[in-house]
């Protein structure tokens, strides 16, 4: 899996940086063109589709709180535990991936500090699930970032040969990754363009993972298994989380990404102790 892995990160161009880049700038366009630069008039010309995507979504808050969830890094990542021996340059990319969607999302934020939806509306008047989110650091979405990093690594990780099946595959990816960021807008925690915006983001972050790993080797120690006490660790620690996140939200998706880490710590643990 490994080799394939490399071999579909070697194919990649640095053309693909142009489809996400032209997108923001026609983003940038737009805003613009409705003079909708500030911060006042980016809210209010999402209102209509926040509150319709809003409502509508908030009509399922069991499921949308579950599936939202994927977006924190801790449970994303621990999904993608088992790669760790069996694909370890994913972990390469996903690492450098992280820090560039890290640096993005803490940089932009703190740039734009665009007031989240329930420091605007009156809260009585859409649907709140889970925590209210306050403060102003609604642009970009860190889950829709956190998301595509992760979907964008795993995307050319496992790009199929044949192309209908790539478009497929190209298709499943992007749909899944966005259904899982609009639920931010689904909990009242996000504007629309936060998470179409955090998609991009996510996107070029996990392209450029993708490109340093393969340029640069500073994540290689991944694939020695004298490193794997790291892992064994994080996995621990993720565990406890998991534990606390169970205690205190006591949703589904937490007991399942529980269970989903006993075959990788237990792998891990053995391949350690046996070389």
């Amino acid at each position: 899996m490994n080799v394939n892995v490399i071999k579909n990160y070697s194919k990649l161009k640095l053309c693909l940086f142009f489809l996400p880049i032209f997108l923001l700038v026609a983003i940038i366009l737009f805003l613009h063109n409705k003079d909708s630069l500030h911060t006042d008039k980016y809210v209010q010309i999402q209102k209509d589709n926040f509150f319709f995507i809003n409502y509508n979504l908030g009509q399922f808050p069991d499921v949308i709180y579950n599936i939202t969830q994927l977006g924190d890094a801790s449970i994303m990542l621990s999904v993608l535990s088992i790669f760790i021996l069996y694909a370890p340059k994913i972990w390469e990319s996903l690492i450098s991936a992280s820090l560039a969607s890290l640096i993005f999302s803490a940089g932009l934020k703190s740039i734009f500090r665009v007031p989240r939806p329930a420091v605007v509306f009156d809260n009585n008047c859409f649907v709140l699930i889970g925590k209210k989110a306050v403060g102003h650091a609604s642009l970009p979405s860190g889950h829709s970032i956190t998301v595509f990093t992760t979907f964008t690594v795993l995307l050319f990780a496992f790009m199929p040969e044949k192309l209908t099946y790539k478009i497929l595959w190209v298709l499943f990816t992007i749909i899944t990754g966005l259904v899982i960021s609009f639920t931010r807008v689904g909990v009242g925690a996000h504007y629309p363009l936060d998470v179409i915006i955090g998609s991009i983001i996510g996107y070029i972050s996990g392209l450029a993972g993708i490109f340093i790993s393969r340029r640069y080797k500073i994540w290689a120690w991944v694939n020695n298994k004298k490193y794997y006490p790291v892992f064994i660790l994080l996995i621990l620690a993720c565990c406890v989380s998991l534990i606390c996140q169970i205690i205190d939200k006591n949703l589904v998706i937490f007991y399942l990404v529980l269970i989903g880490l006993i075959v990788p710590f237990y792998k891990i643990v053995y391949a350690f102790i046996k070389q």
